[in-house]
């Protein structure tokens, strides 16, 4: 008799599995709205994460009229757009790290969160670039954990997306990192509420 092989998602998504080596490199994901903790999307597909840790990002934060959370970060803030390949979006971020002048730009910025002029957006909604509130997951399956978010968020590299993923600077801890996170673009979009304290359902 053979034993039949766990399925590697449910192997992920198992809270109460000994936490494997890492084989696969570290994903860093900013979440905002439904897969924060607490939120229906965060039993579903973040269960085995190796930590949670509260953040914040450069951006602008919105409610659309089905209640779901959408975000705009400024395109300058943005170190790369996601791909296909997991291992590959993980190498990217590693070397992100290496580059301090990007993310120390990002700190100053994140530092004085009140509107400067420069700081408006050039045209569309009309509310500034200030501090929106998430949570950084970090994850050790990033081969399985991110196809899975990305169909999640509509996320398809070359197709038409709802969500794109891109890597931008994450303030945590008193420490600026790289992480993946999913913004759209907001063209077509009708009744967004402007969420002006950068918290979506805290």
């Amino acid at each position: 008799m053979t034993d039949t092989p766990m399925n590697p998602m449910n192997q992920a998504m198992n809270p109460t599995e000994p936490l494997k080596p890492n084989t696969n490199g570290m994903l860093r994901l900013f979440v905002y709205g439904t897969l924060k903790r607490g939120f229906w999307n965060h039993d579903r597909f973040c269960r085995g994460v190796l930590a949670v840790e509260d953040a914040l990002v450069r951006g602008r934060l919105f409610e659309t009229s089905s209640g779901i959370p959408v975000l705009q970060v400024p395109e300058e803030d943005i170190l790369a757009v996601g791909t296909t390949d997991p291992l590959a979006d993980v190498a990217t971020c590693l070397r992100a790290e290496t580059h301090r002048q990007a993310q120390a730009r990002v700190v100053a910025r994140m530092s004085n969160p009140e509107p400067t002029p420069d700081r408006l957006p050039k045209k569309g909604t009309g509310a500034p670039w200030g501090p929106v509130y998430g949570e950084i997951l970090t994850f050790d399956d990033p081969v399985i954990r991110l196809p899975a978010i990305d169909r999640l968020e509509g996320f398809h590299p070359g197709g038409p997306c709802l969500y794109r993923r891109v890597l931008v600077s994450v303030r945590a801890n008193g420490e600026v990192l790289p992480a993946w996170l999913y913004v759209v673009d907001l063209t077509g979009y009708r009744g967004l509420t402007t969420l002006p304290s950068g918290k979506w359902r805290s």
